[in-house]
């Protein structure tokens, strides 16, 4: 009797089952030899230029200020946005400028002040218990980022000094140049000397005086350059976000001029009292 043959057939859900399975680890085997492709290309990249990564931090920072920038093309208000934009800019402070009177420092409070000075305050360290002074008689508000100055650190400026003492408090009196240099140029060094000594003491009390006023002799022109100038000053402080102090109404007498008791009769210059009366309104108006 013949065996029957049998017939093994391969079913064909067998036949078509794919030969190479789906791999979770093999997924992320090709995303970590990917990323570190990458990541080495990115740092050759970096060692070849030394600009790299300040490029890349320019290249950013760029991007995000394009996105601030009103599109003049847009027909809106510009007009209105960059008068917000200017209000926004002017309210850096948590006080009102000029400073109001406040409870009196003692005497004490003065060892953490440096005063930055030109001729109009430059003797004041006499008569006073304000000692630390970095000033000269060369220095003026338009030559204040320029002129250097004698002092133990060498000859430097103004910033160069207060980059190595790094006062708790700066004051900060300049404008002997009042009437040989333009207004405008003497504020556009102050302004950038201001944002300049800003940026380095950021966590520093910094605060501008105002010019005194002038004798009665002097003409009302001298007067409005004086004004103009401090007013500008206020400007300042509140754009860059420090302190201004109304030192000016601390000198002035009824009739608007500088008091005759704060002059010497010979020189015109601020006299021993007036030192100790500024040095009294420092102590009466602090933040």
């Amino acid at each position: 009797m013949a065996k029957k043959k049998s017939i093994t057939r391969i079913s064909d859900k067998k036949r078509g089952r794919p030969k190479i399975r789906f791999s979770i680890w093999g997924l992320i085997l090709i995303f970590m030899i990917s990323f570190s492709g990458c990541f080495i290309i990115y740092m050759v990249a970096a060692n070849i230029n030394e600009n790299f990564w300040s490029d890349e931090f320019d290249k950013v920072v760029t991007e995000k200020n394009r996105s601030k920038v009103p599109n003049i093309d847009d027909g809106a208000d510009t007009g209105n946005e960059a008068e917000e934009m200017e209000d926004t800019q002017e309210v850096k402070t948590s006080v009102i400028n000029p400073i109001a009177q406040s409870e009196a420092k003692d005497q004490s409070y003065l060892s953490s002040c440096c005063l930055i000075t030109d001729s109009s305050l430059l003797e004041i360290d006499k008569y006073t218990g304000l000692k630390d002074v970095i000033g000269s008689e060369a220095l003026s508000a338009a030559g204040c980022n320029t002129v250097t100055i004698e002092s133990s650190y060498g000859n430097k400026t103004a910033y160069e000094i207060l980059q190595v003492k790094k006062p708790e408090k700066v004051y900060i009196m300049l404008g002997s140049d009042i009437f040989t240099s333009s207004v405008d140029d003497m504020i556009e060094s102050y302004t950038d000397f201001v944002k300049n000594v800003r940026g380095y003491l950021s966590t520093a009390d910094i605060y501008i005086m105002q010019l005194p006023p002038i004798s009665g002799s002097s003409n009302a022109t001298s007067s409005n350059i004086i004004n103009e100038f401090n007013t500008k000053l206020l400007t300042v402080a509140n754009l860059t976000g420090v302190y201004c102090l109304d030192t000016n109404t601390a000198l002035k007498g009824v009739d608007g001029n500088i008091s005759e008791e704060f002059t010497d009769k010979e020189t015109g210059k601020l006299n021993e009292k007036a030192y100790k009366k500024i040095v009294e309104y420092i102590l009466c108006h602090t933040v």
